[in-house]
């Protein structure tokens, strides 16, 4: 593979998202507007950030000032878990949409589901409303699991454009990500390198070495070939050039199928099924 051409996808309502974007979680906002302005100049058109990161409105600054017509860029940003009453939900998208001031939203997700805080489908109507004045081009969740996702599915409207949740070799999610895919949702993956746990991992080293890439190209480019939307985060000018270039190459079949047998049903972060974190 000569091209090295980020490949996009189309979202359930012919929205189209690039498959590989820049995540800005835990990114202080003093240093945000840099790392997005270098991931942008580094040829990423998808950033990835959230009312809980605080950094929105560097985001929207960066593009802002990137000199790219904000038609070529693809903005997520999340609904905090403090906004989940429809009422507060309507008041913390206007703050997001201020705050990031670059017009409509391009994805909009629910972060966490909270089954044990509030009624998520009351939030998600309340998504469906938002959507429908246009304040997001495409709305999803993050962090539901099939549960969640059936619930959805059968008390509301609109399905989810996608569902985000965490995936990488050690937490590889096929039933979630099949359920995904059989209900016309894209599964974007969050912690894709498993904030770097994997990066030791002989089998991934091997494959490295085959390949004549980092390990983190290796996961990446299979996240990749998996379907997923991956969007890795850095702050240092030359890992986020290298996370960018994983289209031209591809990973063979036996590869895939060594790096998919390190599953280890091993989280990084909270299970969503007991997640009701709320910030002050």
């Amino acid at each position: 593979m000569a091209d090295n051409t980020i490949s996009e996808i189309t979202l359930n309502n012919g929205v189209r998202i690039p498959q590989l974007g820049f995540g800005v979680f835990q990114i202080a906002p003093a240093d945000t507007k840099a790392a997005v302005l270098g991931a942008l100049e580094a040829g990423y058109r998808h950033i990835d950030t959230a009312q809980m990161y605080g950094n929105e409105r560097e985001v929207g600054e960066a593009v802002r000032e990137s000199g790219l017509d904000r038609s070529e860029i693809f903005v997520t940003s999340k609904l905090n878990n403090n906004a989940h009453d429809p009422a507060v939900a309507r008041e913390a998208t206007a703050r997001s949409v201020d705050a990031l001031g670059i017009g409509a939203m391009d994805l909009y997700l629910v972060h966490w589901p909270m089954p044990a805080v509030g009624d998520y489908t009351e939030t998600w109507r309340a998504m469906e409303k938002l959507h429908a004045e246009g304040q997001a081009r495409a709305i999803g969740v993050s962090n539901f699991q099939i549960g969640h996702l059936e619930r959805l599915l059968a008390e509301t409207d609109i399905v989810p454009a996608v569902n985000q949740i965490e995936v990488h070799p050690y937490l590889s999610q096929v039933e979630l990500r099949e359920f995904n895919r059989s209900k016309g949702i894209e599964t974007e993956a969050w912690s894709p390198i498993a904030q770097g746990d994997v990066l030791g991992d002989p089998v991934l080293t091997a494959i490295a070495a085959e390949t004549g890439r980092t390990v983190a190209q290796v996961v990446l480019r299979w996240h990749i070939q998996l379907g997923n939307i991956v969007f890795p985060k850095s702050t240092t000018p030359s890992r986020i050039v290298e996370n960018r270039n994983i289209f031209d190459f591809e990973l063979t079949a036996d590869q895939v199928s060594r790096i998919d047998a390190l599953d280890a049903d091993r989280r990084r972060g909270p299970n969503p099924d007991e997640f009701n974190w709320i910030p002050e």
